[in-house]
């Protein structure tokens, strides 16, 4: 049995073991001070598996697979210790899991709303252009779903990228999308807008001239919008219509 009459004093403990404790507990610190501080390290991002792997990876489940592999992809920018800024992602790998994204969830709007609303925002023209041409190579694949995107594609790269060039581009294509295809008159037309800001008058007159006669216009309210609009960049149709009503 333990008795506590038989713990030796602390004196009693040899002068060579206190010793021995002292430098084991300085080497420690000494150890702790010169270690360099742990540094985070950025993953580098890399390319997704082929659309047949991720496909089988599924499990029948593509669709949930698809929004699961953009759920991975935003959180990629936070790392362990370490966040990382949009622009220093390689871009090329950025549009192979949005695309694998896509393949997996082909109604799935979410891949192209981040490719233009968050890829595309970065301070990095040559980047922004990679995300824009992105959603414009994706757009005709589904235009009845994907117009909102390439709307928003036009207007970055009018009040972005400063390219006017680049934003009726997209504007024309969305003013071709077929008729029965129903996107807002706004959407459609954007083209006219993008022109009279860019002060075109003559031009956009034309355009609209030519849009009110060809009889696409089936709404009495568009018709009447288009017509006011034609008499705003006409003064000389707006004088006329005065002195009739003197």
């Amino acid at each position: 049995m333990f008795r506590a009459d038989s713990q030796r004093p602390l004196r009693a403990v040899p002068i060579w073991i206190w010793l021995l404790i002292a430098t084991s507990m300085l080497g420690q610190i000494g150890l702790h001070l010169v270690r360099p501080a742990a540094t985070a390290s950025a993953e580098t991002l890399g390319r997704p598996s082929s659309n047949n792997v991720l496909l089988l990876q599924s499990l029948g489940e593509p669709t949930s697979l698809g929004k699961l592999l953009m759920l991975w992809l935003q959180g990629f920018d936070n790392q362990p210790g370490v966040s990382i800024p949009f622009a220093a992602l390689d871009y090329d790998h950025v549009t192979q899991w949005l695309d694998a994204s896509l393949a997996l969830d082909p109604n799935g709007q979410y891949p192209l709303l981040v490719a233009a609303r968050v890829y595309a925002e970065v301070p990095d023209p040559s980047r922004q252009r990679q995300m824009l041409d992105f959603v414009f190579q994706r757009f005709s694949q589904d235009p009845a779903r994907r117009w909102p995107w390439l709307a928003h594609a036009a207007v970055v790269a009018k009040h972005r990228l400063h390219d006017q060039t680049l934003a009726l581009k997209y504007a024309r294509v969305l003013a071709d999308i077929p008729l029965e295809t129903h996107i807002p008159s706004w959407a459609r037309h954007m083209d006219l807008i993008l022109l009279e800001e860019a002060g075109e008058q003559q031009t956009v007159k034309i355009l609209i001239g030519g849009l009110i006669e060809s009889g696409k216009l089936d709404s009495p309210q568009e018709l009447n919008f288009w017509k006011r609009k034609l008499e705003e960049l006409s003064p000389e149709m707006s004088g006329n219509r005065d002195q009739r009503r003197d």
